[in-house]
Formats: C-alpha cells, sequence, structure tokens
C-alpha cells in the first residue's frame, strides 16, 4: 500500500516501531476512502496511553505551522507525515495517517494549511457510517482552513474500545479536546437505517449543548430538500448525540458543536447530501 517511506526520528521514547509509508502521488480522496474501507471490526486495537495522546495533541497542532514542527513525535506514534496539495481545491494540506490492521490503527487526519484552523470536522465511525469519510472530506474542502479527523477504528474493536464518539481515551478525542480548547468549531458526522426513524432523512443537533442559531439556519435552509429532524426542538429518536464524548467536552468550553446525523438513503447519493455540505459550510464559512 505504500511505496516509499516516511521513518523520521523517534522523539519522546514513544515507540520503537517504524511509521507506515505513504504513496505521495495519491489523491486526496483515494487516500481518505481507502483509509476507511480498510478498518476491520477484528483487528487487534489497543487505546493510546495518556502520555501518548498529549503528545499527539501536540503534534497535530504544529502540522499547521513550520513543515518539521511535531512531525518526528508522529512518527513516533506510528504515523506517516506527508505534505501536499489537494489537485481537487489546489490548496496545500498536511496528512498524518496511521497504518490500519494494527494496535495503533489510530486514524488519519488532514490540516488544511492554506488558512489557520477555523473548522474541525469528524467522523468517528468510518467503517460503520458507510459514506461519512466522504461527507467529511468535502465538508472539509468546503471550509478552508479545516481539519478533518478519521477515527482509525471499527467501533465494535476491541470490544468497544474503538468507539470513538464513546472514548475519551482516543487520539482522535485527544484532538477534538484540544480543538475545543483552541476555540474551534465541530461538526461530527454520523449515520443511521432508514428504520430508525423513518420521519426524517436528517438529524441535526448541538449535542450536549443547547440549540445554536448556526444549527438552526442549516436546519430552515435545509427544508424542502431533506426531512429534518431538529433535535432541540423535539424527540429524534434516540440519535440526538447527547451523550457523545466530544460534544460533552465542546459543550464544557462553550465550542460550536453539531452532531449530524444521516440516514442511509442521504449518505448513498452525493445528490443528496451535498446539500447538507453547502449548508454547513455556508453556516460555518464566513
Amino acid at each position: 500500500m505504500i511505496s516509499i517511506s516516511l521513518a523520521g526520528c523517534y522523539a519522546n521514547g514513544l515507540s520503537d516501531d517504524a511509521p507506515p509509508s505513504t504513496d505521495p502521488t495519491a489523491e486526496l480522496g483515494e487516500r481518505v476512502t481507502g483509509f476507511a474501507a480498510s478498518l476491520r471490526e477484528d483487528a487487534p486495537y489497543r487505546p493510546p496511553t495518556a502520555a501518548q495522546r498529549e503528545a499527539f495533541a501536540d503534534a497535530v497542532t504544529g502540522l499547521g505551522a513550520t513543515p518539521s514542527t511535531g512531525d518526528d513525535d508522529l512518527r513516533s506514534l506510528g504515523f506517516a507525515v506527508l505534505r501536499a496539495v489537494d489537485a481537487t481545491t489546489g490548496r496545500p494540506y498536511a496528512l498524518a495517517v496511521a497504518e490500519t490492521g494494527g494496535e495503533r490503527s489510530w486514524g488519519l487526519y488532514v490540516v488544511d494549511l492554506s488558512r489557520p484552523v477555523r473548522l474541525a470536522v469528524q467522523v468517528p465511525h468510518p467503517a460503520n457510517d458507510l459514506h461519512t469519510a466522504e461527507i467529511g472530506l468535502a465538508l472539509f474542502r468546503r471550509v478552508p482552513g479545516s481539519v478533518l479527523s478519521v477515527a482509525g477504528t471499527h467501533r465494535r474493536a476491541a470490544d468497544g474500545a474503538g468507539d470513538a464518539a464513546h472514548r475519551t481515551d482516543s487520539l482522535f478525542h485527544a484532538a477534538a479536546e484540544r480543538h475545543s480548547r483552541d476555540g474551534v468549531p465541530q461538526v461530527q458526522l454520523h449515520g443511521f437505517d432508514d428504520d430508525s426513524l423513518p420521519s426524517a432523512d436528517l438529524v441535526l443537533s448541538p449535542g450536549a449543548a443547547r440549540e445554536d442559531p448556526s444549527i438552526a439556519r442549516v436546519a430552515d435552509e435545509l427544508d424542502g430538500r431533506l426531512r429534518v429532524c431538529r433535535a432541540w426542538a423535539r424527540d429524534c429518536g434516540d440519535l440526538e448525540g447527547r451523550r457523545n464524548g466530544q460534544g460533552v467536552v465542546a459543550a464544557g468550553h462553550g465550542v460550536f458543536f453539531a452532531h449530524v446525523e444521516l440516514n442511509r438513503t442521504t449518505r448513498d447519493s452525493p445528490g443528496n447530501w451535498e446539500p447538507v455540505v453547502h449548508s454547513l459550510g455556508k453556516a460555518l464559512d464566513d
């Protein structure tokens, strides 16, 4: 899967293993969708230590700074690091990606380098909620200055230890927590079966926080295109994400958080989900 090695120095004694390598010619969309497709329920996942989570949060923040900041620490954690230009947007980005299938399948993270960080797009269940990684990439591309976080596990891996949305001991959560501390707005993408809530195509929620005007505007704009369940206004079949780990932290810091659930029919067709990306991007790209 890799054509060149990006092995680097090992900092802080975090690991003795070489990081994965990555193909510098691959298109960003291929990287993201291929990563999501490779995740398996039976993968031997183990959560990172507290020291590894702290080192990662510092290092992934450094991706958006000078090229050398944080790279060695990321490699020490088992990541390949690459900088390239997105052929779709023409904007530069930095990528940190862990190799899947091993204990340290700790995710894929992309930072748009064209502007300071202004939005975090989160995909906690890429293997389970089909097409959410693709939708997350589209939103990342829609808002310059975004960070895309894609969890590196199947949600049922290691008896549920891989459920990034409800665990606080992952690198995925460490990135979200740092974004909350830095006041970065966050959008988290999920999927549900059509039969779970037959009356809705889309559930919008502020997670553990109260109603936010930006989410309300997104809902209003999508009326007539999709059937929107507003979690602040009525029951949405336990799809509101009130106990979402990243949403709880965002609420504690007073940071914007949108928990977005799309049914399978909507996720299966770009023609259906592209208006959601457009409306979210419009609300957050001011």
